[in-house]
């Protein structure tokens, strides 16, 4: 223990000791194209969907690439209203823009029209994945001043780590024992005079201090690879889970050699990649040519990784060579790739306004991750368990889009409805709801009243239609609403499931 905290000094002081000149030239470099990213931004508030939520201020790091382009985080821009871009010791703020973001990796693009912001910089190189125990150096603006600052932190891990701005990602992702503060998001990470990593977030409480993480350059790559089309797509993904194959006992089930190799699939998830191709009790040995041990790692680039880090390099369409233990014989299987649209609902929405119908006092919405977090603590345990079942028991394919009663804005027409809030709605009208499309049609259905019921519950939420009219002027009004409902659904995708199927328009 003492001799590797020995090395780890020694590792930190000498470029210090020697005298050389790269972390000059790094810093100089940084000087001149790591930029403050100064935000202004607007979050949506997901109880009360037709208010446009606070506006707040942040700041982060950006810098210069190719093509008069700047690099940053996801989490530093989302929900931008008006940015700004500024230079290490150039008092003027220019006015910027997003280009692409990427939520599910936490990368960003960003522009600046004046060509004048540019004059004196250049391109920051990328370069590859930094070996175990190296030194890199973090670049940024943490809080506390609004100079350049330069922190150094030698390598400790890479693995799959979670993305937190993203809500459900995991990515390859680089630990380092520098503390990654509010400030230094967005700034690069370099080593040997190229970036090889972008600052993206730390680690919170007692258990570890001084550790930080960054986004590798396979991750940096794959997006700007991405964007090339003018167009940011999702993650694919082989939308299976699998189990390490290391018990003998297990092993000699599948009838497995005690080779070290294979996992067993254990779900396969439908409408993803695999559906159709793969089956329960395959054993996978190899993707892409590359074996797969029995944890489920696989060796790229000299480094182990999950498997799944094959598939994260590639892009929608893209295919997957697999060799399957299947029924005691060896199969070759290729899949084609997707993206895993059945798991959406889990991902933290940012740009995209909450959709929603307003009907009668009753508020509508779909169920996702940003509505879950507001209700967490009146959610109906029906509800909880909806939204935890609903990927792993493949929920949706019967139900792509589930939907709730959030609330209800009380008024004298409907004081008695409050105690079916926070449900998942069956049916309206005897129309099974599964979608947001689906409830206005309902809504207009049946006679002189509209009948609505939930999962699970026999109460049934009843209203006059004619009534509804009435009030609805009156309360829009009194809870200062402008837009009675907001249906389309933007860039977020639903899965296909039986309500694609029918043909209704979403």
């Amino acid at each position: 223990m003492e001799l590797r905290f020995v090395k780890s000094v020694l590792i930190l002081l000498l470029p210090l000791l020697c005298g050389c000149g790269n972390g000059d030239w790094q810093l100089g470099e940084a000087k001149k194209n790591v930029v403050m990213v100064e935000v202004t931004s607007q979050t949506w508030d997901y109880r009360l969907p037709w208010n446009p939520g606070t506006v707040s201020s942040a700041r982060g790091a950006g810098f210069v690439i190719d093509r008069k382009r700047i690099l940053t985080n996801a989490h530093v821009v989302s929900g931008a209203r008006y940015l700004t871009v500024q230079r290490e010791a150039d008092p003027r703020k220019y006015q910027g823009k997003v280009l692409f973001v990427a939520h599910d990796c936490d990368l960003a693009l960003l522009e600046v029209e004046d060509s004048e912001f540019f004059s004196g910089t250049s391109d920051l190189p990328i370069g590859g994945i930094p070996e175990l125990e190296t030194v890199v150096s973090v670049y940024g603006f943490p809080i506390g001043g609004d100079r350049l600052t330069v922190t150094r932190g030698v390598v400790s891990r890479i693995d799959y780590n979670s993305y937190t701005h993203s809500g459900r990602e995991s990515h390859l992702a680089i630990q380092i024992d520098a503390a990654i503060n509010p400030g230094n998001s967005g700034g690069p990470v370099m080593q040997n005079d190229k970036v090889v990593g972008v600052a993206f977030q730390g680690f919170r409480g007692d258990v570890a201090q001084n550790v930080g993480y960054m986004i590798p350059t396979p991750v940096i790559r794959r997006f700007l690879k991405d964007v090339e089309d003018g167009k940011y797509d999702h993650y694919v993904d082989i939308a299976i889970r699998w189990m390490a194959l290391e018990n003998p006992a297990m092993r000699g089930y599948y009838h497995r050699p005690n080779d070290g190799l294979g996992v067993v699939v254990t779900d396969i998830f439908a409408e993803g990649s695999s559906d159709g191709v793969l089956e329960k009790g395959d054993v996978l040995l190899s993707i892409d040519g590359y074996a797969i041990e029995s944890d489920g790692s696989v060796r790229l680039d000299g480094q182990p990784v999950q498997l799944e880090e094959i598939v994260e390099r590639k892009f929608a369409g893209d295919t997957v060579e697999l060799e399957v233990w299947r029924n005691q014989k060896l199969e070759k299987k290729q899949i084609t790739l997707r993206p895993a649209e059945m798991f959406s609902m889990y991902e933290n929405l940012y740009e995209e306004p909450p959709r929603y119908v307003l009907y009668g006092g009753l508020v509508f919405q779909p169920l996702t991750a940003n509505l879950m977090a507001g209700l967490v603590s009146g959610a109906d345990l029906r509800l909880r368990q909806t939204y935890t079942l609903f990927g792993q028991d493949q929920l949706y394919k019967e139900t792509p889009e589930p939907v709730i009663l959030t609330t209800v804005l009380p008024d004298r027409s409907n004081v008695y409805l409050a105690g079916l809030t926070g449900q998942v709605v069956r049916e309206i009208n005897g129309k099974r709801i599964r979608a947001l499309a689906d409830v206005l049609p309902a809504l207009e259905l049946g006679g002189e009243r509209s009948v609505i019921r939930f999962e699970g519950d026999q109460r049934p939420a009843v209203l006059k239609k004619k009534e509804v009219d009435q009030v609805m002027p009156r309360i829009m009004t009194q809870y200062g609403i402008t837009q009675p409902n907001r249906t389309e659904l933007g860039s977020r995708r639903l899965p296909k499931g039986s309500y694609q199927q029918e043909g209704e328009s979403r």
